[in-house]
């Protein structure tokens, strides 16, 4: 027997184990702790979460949303980094990758302020983005812990046109806002509206009784950058906690016994 497979490991330095099946449980708590640590230690409060197509390009189809995100990630960390907060407020996070996700790190980047990026790993399409900041750059590979951070430090959803992981994602957030499953109201914004009139039938949603009219007060249509900025500042007004919590959990709703 060779000598080094004759010594005991350390179960935590032994990376076939920490790749079974039987350390499943170990894998989806790292994903949950290291960004908690990292968010504690750069003392981030909130997140403005942008949702959208990877496929969305500079300069290409539908090109100008793109630019409509930047230009929004980038106005919002103006005003984030205009209030006087000790912790960093309303910080721009996005999946990481390309397209509307890309556009929403760089304007961040542009506006000289801090962004997070949740990425996922994938085998084609989902390479974190260079606009990301250091350090709050997070590798996924359970979906589902990505979706716990997503939903857990954002004040506000932001939607930009996208496919089945878009829809996915929208989904979830006002599948939580309808259930009253976090304890505070995340607005979701859907930008383009008519995209999201084409892609998805509310009427018919409506219609066919399988939602109620309240469920369209759950999220709100706009075209435009600044009166996207004009609409979270109006919603947000409340919401300038003094507290020392960082990060702010949305914490789970549940009867009381």
């Amino acid at each position: 027997m060779p000598a080094d497979e004759s010594k005991s490991r350390i179960a935590y330095l032994n990376e076939a184990f920490l790749d079974s099946d039987a350390a499943r449980p170990l894998r989806i708590l790292a994903e949950y702790l290291e960004p908690l640590e990292a968010f504690c230690r750069e003392q981030i409060k909130d997140t403005i979460v942008f949702f959208g197509s990877a496929r969305l390009q500079e300069n290409g189809n539908l090109g100008r949303y793109y630019e409509e995100a930047r230009t929004l990630a980038r106005l919002i960390t103006e005003w984030s980094m205009s209030l006087s907060s000790p912790h960093g407020r309303y910080v721009v996070c996005s999946g990481g990758g390309g397209g509307i996700m890309e556009a929403a790190n760089r304007g961040a980047a542009d506006a000289g302020g801090r962004s997070i990026g949740l990425n996922i790993s994938l085998p084609h399409e989902q390479r974190p983005n260079a606009f990301i900041t250091p350090g709050l750059a997070f590798e996924f590979h359970y979906f589902f812990m990505r979706k716990l951070w997503f939903a857990h430090l954002a004040r506000a959803v932001i939607v930009f046109p996208g496919g089945f992981g878009t829809l996915d994602e929208l989904t979830e957030m006002i599948t939580l806002a309808q259930t009253k499953k976090l304890e505070r109201r995340i607005p979701v914004v859907l930008y383009g509206t008519s995209y999201w009139n084409e892609i998805i039938n509310f009427q018919a949603l409506l219609r066919h009784e399988v939602i109620s009219a309240e469920d369209l007060q759950l999220f709100s249509f706009i075209d435009e950058p600044a009166a996207a900025l004009a609409y979270l500042q109006r919603v947000l007004a409340v919401s300038h906690e003094d507290d020392d919590e960082t990060p702010a959990f949305a914490h789970s709703s549940r009867r009381q016994c």
